[in-house]
């Protein structure tokens, strides 16, 4: 990966990419203590970054590679590109996907006339049958990431950085097989050898830190993230000799901080990012460093609705802007109303309530009243709390099961 195929791929991909320019964020600076920049993939046509590597490796090919018909194996934002890519050059494409792959991501991959074929619980068992169709039916396979033309289309980000910051400290890129992080680290540090590349992957599938803390690519045994799009149990090894060259180092985050910052995502920039494009930017309060110009790349927004109300109520739960608390109160009139004027009186807002007459023999003794609320926060949450102990119940904080029917 030298900067003329990095110029070559640069010019290629503009026929199918949108000019994200970085935007500056007020807010993740003021958290970090940093001088934030986001790249918004997110905001490409295909809803992710993917369509970068995906066309030039097409552009790639032969036309009788192309015509032997295009197959990748992909959690929806590869698909997506290759799919778009291969409609470009009139190719036909089969996609296998994991049978967890969002809906949205399937969908959209179906409506640019791609074959779909879900199969397996994760990225790696999806791709080991896209190899086996691949080779009992003749088809050219684009790997999502293992490879150079790809790494070298996806790296084409770095570029678009630099012109838009020449004098960027830091990129923060997410990284599941390395494609991506391999791409960018290389064509970055060629164009200032003093720049900070680092990866950031979950918590629950760090396989490329595994890898790099090995000296080589590893398997990892088990993988447990909401981060779809990096999911991947084995890095790749083509594109591992990059990363171990260029990349400075790999930061690893919890499911709960992509959660939140789903939410200030949404609250402070308008935009909705998947939990993968979210690892950059929850990846900031760890950084060991301050007042650099640092660039997160948002690498896709392609969500579901149902997944985006799950996050948006995880999120909320965790922020103590909705709590649940149970209390055990006489079943005779005025107990219910005394509860709620409290509840009123501290500007609790009640959302849900479930009134059980069924924990005690004697529902004379104690009925349970579970009341789901909207606050402020953490602080307002446990000023509710206080009100009902001073009132003489024993509040008991429970787990929402549900929020909003």
């Amino acid at each position: 990966m030298n900067l003329d195929k990095f110029e070559e791929a640069t010019e290629a991909v503009k026929k199918v990419t949108l000019r994200t320019k970085l935007i500056y964020s007020e807010y993740f600076s003021k958290n970090s203590g940093n001088k934030v920049y986001l790249k918004p993939e997110n905001m490409q046509y295909t809803g992710a970054y993917k369509v970068r590597g995906a066309y030039y490796k097409i552009s790639t090919l032969s036309q009788k590679d192309r015509n032997k018909g295009l197959i990748t194996a992909s959690a929806g934002n590869h698909a997506q590109g290759v799919a778009y890519a291969a409609k470009l050059y009139n190719a036909k494409a089969i996609i296998v996907m994991p049978n967890t792959t969002p809906l949205i991501k399937v969908n959209r991959t179906k409506s640019y006339g791609a074959e779909v074929i879900l199969y397996g619980d994760v990225y790696d068992e999806a791709c080991d049958y896209a190899y086996q169709l691949a080779k009992e039916m003749g088809y050219t396979f684009i790997h999502p990431f293992n490879d150079l033309d790809i790494a070298t289309g996806q790296g084409t980000i770095a570029m678009e950085i630099f012109k838009d910051l020449p004098t960027i400290d830091i990129i923060l890129a997410p990284v599941g097989g390395g494609g991506l992080l391999a791409g960018v680290a290389a064509l970055a540090k060629q164009l200032n050898p003093n720049i900070k590349v680092i990866g950031v992957e979950p918590d629950g599938a760090a396989c490329m830190k595994a890898s790099l803390e090995a000296g080589q690519v590893l398997t990892i045994d088990h993988i447990d993230t909401i981060a779809d799009g990096t999911a991947v149990k084995t890095p790749g090894n083509v594109v591992f000799p990059y990363i171990q060259e260029y990349v400075d180092e790999i930061i690893t985050v919890d499911d709960c901080e992509l959660i939140v910052n789903f939410l200030d995502m949404i609250e402070n920039h308008k935009m909705v990012v998947e939990n993968s494009g979210l690892l950059t930017v929850a990846a900031l309060k760890k950084l060991k460093c301050k007042d650099k110009k640092v660039a997160c790349i948002l690498s896709g927004g392609n969500m579901d609705i149902i997944t985006v109300s799950s996050v948006v109520q995880h999120g909320l739960i965790q922020r103590g802007r909705v709590f649940t608390v149970s209390v055990q109160l006489p079943d005779r009139p005025g107990e219910l109303l005394n509860v709620a004027s409290i509840i009123a009186k501290e500007q609790g807002n009640v959302i849900r309530l479930d009134h059980n007459q069924f924990v005690s023999i004697n529902r004379n003794s104690a009925v349970e009243l579970t009341i789901t609320m909207e606050t402020f926060g953490h602080e307002h949450k446990q000023q509710i709390v206080d009100a009902l102990i001073s009132a003489g119940y024993k509040p008991k904080i429970c787990q929402p099961n549900k929020i909003y029917d």
